[in-house]
């Protein structure tokens, strides 16, 4: 599956709707991935149409749950699933935490080539970041353990907010260990087209 054409119909099945631009511009943050991947080794999928799957659309798949304005992406690496959240959804305000200069630099080169007005580059650990405001929903694909995220960034939840974890297979026994202070929203079953792998989004707010 390549080309906006496509991507926009593979948003729509998963009732996300991004406009052509928006699709164009998916595109050439792909352009750039790829472009940067050849020195820098940002992820390990290096084929067109899987970066498209298990990249962008794994990333948008997210979107009908995430409240705003306030976004954070933590442990943003490559600028999954930040900056697919940013390109599609405009009047959000992402920010992307990454603390590898590397990862971060090429960050910073692609949110000001593909002019990501609403998309914010720190450059810092989780643990140590001390933040100006605090966020609607703080995401990550990144993170191994449920319970080492929330420990980590929750003190960055706004009220009402919610933590978004991204995971493979439900994870049941990281559930159980979520610190003390939170509870479990809700697990969503995600189906990610042209994604052959459970997907499931973990929610979790204060208690």
């Amino acid at each position: 599956m390549s080309g906006a054409h496509a991507l926009e119909r593979a948003a729509a099945a998963l009732q996300v709707e991004i406009a052509a631009q928006q699709a164009a511009t998916l595109e050439r943050y792909l352009d750039l991935l790829e472009k940067w991947n050849r020195v820098y080794n940002l992820t390990a999928i290096r084929e067109r149409g899987r970066m498209v799957t298990h990249h962008l659309l794994d990333s948008l798949s997210v979107l009908p749950h995430l409240r705003g304005p306030r976004v954070l992406d933590v442990g943003s690496g490559a600028g999954l699933p930040g900056i697919p959240i940013a390109i599609a959804r405009p009047a959000l305000r992402v920010t992307l935490l990454e603390p590898n200069q590397k990862k971060s630099a090429f960050l910073t080169q692609t949110v000001g080539e593909l002019k990501l007005a609403n998309a914010t580059v720190v450059a810092e650990r989780v643990e140590s970041w001390r933040a100006v405001e605090r966020f609607d929903t703080i995401v990550s694909r990144a993170f191994a353990d449920l319970g080492e995220f929330v420990a980590s960034a929750g003190r960055l939840l706004a009220p009402q907010g919610v933590i978004a974890a991204m995971k493979g297979v439900h994870p049941f026994e990281e559930i159980e260990r979520l610190p003390q202070g939170y509870r479990l929203l809700e697990v969503v079953r995600l189906a990610v087209p042209g994604l052959d792998a459970e997907r499931h989004l973990v929610l979790v707010g204060a208690a």
